[in-house]
């Protein structure tokens, strides 16, 4: 059986805990989906900063753990079968820590799934749109003189936080009373998009009811509190 020392990704970054589950991360809005995650369900786990500064997410050891070169990743060393597990893409290592531990994830069949649609329409909508805000409306894309992209891509997050609304009225969570994986795969995304992405008066955001009220609820959890400075930058 391997161990977590077999993995390349470890000669770069050594677990001084080998026991516990590695998370390869920065603290962004697909980083901080696995910190929250691993911080609301009490998992022991060992973080470590990958650098974007420094190329990390493109060194071979990262890549021997994420050809895809994208944060975040996790190594858990006692997977499934009691052998390590090496896994990649945010959604998919959400929905795994709510399969080990029982949690955040409804029991109930239709409820789980349900749940899930909502993690996949962040990661299809929600992710790819707001980054594109952020892209053209703070980072180089601001230089471009054709505002037609830009336009684009607010109008689309406007219509998913719509989205977003509608489902929200009368809810706590995005499922009813019960905080799951599809409020922390959704929570860091929203928050980007208002704060660092500077994006709350393009996407009218003040005009909404349902998705503020959300936000500040979830972001007033203690485990949302510290999993959105995990890891911490260097």
């Amino acid at each position: 059986m391997r161990k977590v020392s077999d993995f390349l990704i470890t000669q770069r970054w050594l677990a001084k805990h080998a026991d516990r589950l590695q998370l390869y991360s920065l603290p962004t809005p697909n980083g901080v989906k696995v910190s929250i995650m691993l911080e609301e369900i009490g998992l022991p786990y060992e973080v470590h900063l990958v650098d974007f500064n420094k190329d990390d997410q493109h060194t071979p050891e990262f890549l021997s753990l994420n050809p895809n070169g994208k944060i975040p990743a996790i190594l858990d060393p006692n997977g499934p079968n009691g052998e390590p597990l090496p896994l990649f893409e945010s959604g998919a290592i959400l929905q795994y820590l709510a399969d080990k531990t029982g949690k955040l994830l409804p029991a109930n069949a239709a409820r789980r799934y349900e749940t899930i649609q909502w993690v996949h329409f962040q990661m299809g909508g929600i992710g790819p749109m707001f980054g594109q805000v952020g892209f053209f409306n703070k980072f180089a894309g601001r230089e471009y003189e054709d505002k037609r992209p830009l336009q684009r891509y607010v109008n689309e997050s406007k219509r998913l936080l719509g989205v977003m609304e509608t489902h929200l009225a009368g809810r706590q969570w995005i499922m009813d009373d019960e905080y799951t994986i599809a409020d922390i795969s959704m929570l860091g995304w929203v928050r980007n998009l208002i704060g660092f992405y500077e994006a709350r008066e393009l996407v009218e955001f003040d005009s909404l009811r349902e998705v503020p009220a959300w936000l500040e609820r979830g972001l007033a959890r203690p485990a949302v509190q510290r999993g959105l400075n995990i890891p911490q930058r260097s």
